[in-house]
């Protein structure tokens, strides 16, 4: 990945995650976090990536709602010429490595 795309998808990760805590009235979304954007070379799409501790077909439903207020606000915020078509991902590595750490204390417990 080049240093490019590193940056950019700091930089939405940041002001998305900024915009859904601060500005987005949606009641769905709720204790959500953004932990990673992915965005294709070609600057057309981003895969953003969240976690939430509310009901995730809830939350996803709301962010999709959502997507068209923060792609405008991102648009107003970030220096691109052409803003990503966001696509809301639910993140389930946090949920992985809790069952491994669970299995691997499991293990060492017996």
């Amino acid at each position: 990945m080049s240093i490019k795309n590193e940056r950019i998808n700091s930089s939405l990760q940041k002001e998305i995650s900024y915009i859904i805590a601060n500005e987005v009235k949606n009641p769905n979304i709720k204790f959500v976090t953004i932990t990673y954007c992915d965005v294709t070379s070609d600057l057309s799409y981003a895969k953003v990536y969240f976690t939430t501790l509310d009901d995730i077909k809830e939350t996803l439903n709301g962010l999709k709602s959502a997507k068209g207020f923060i792609r405008k606000t991102l648009a107003d915020r970030i220096e691109l010429r052409h803003i990503p078509e966001l696509e809301f991902i639910y993140d389930e590595s946090i949920e992985y490595g809790k069952r491994i750490e669970d299995k691997i204390k499991e293990i060492y417990d017996n």
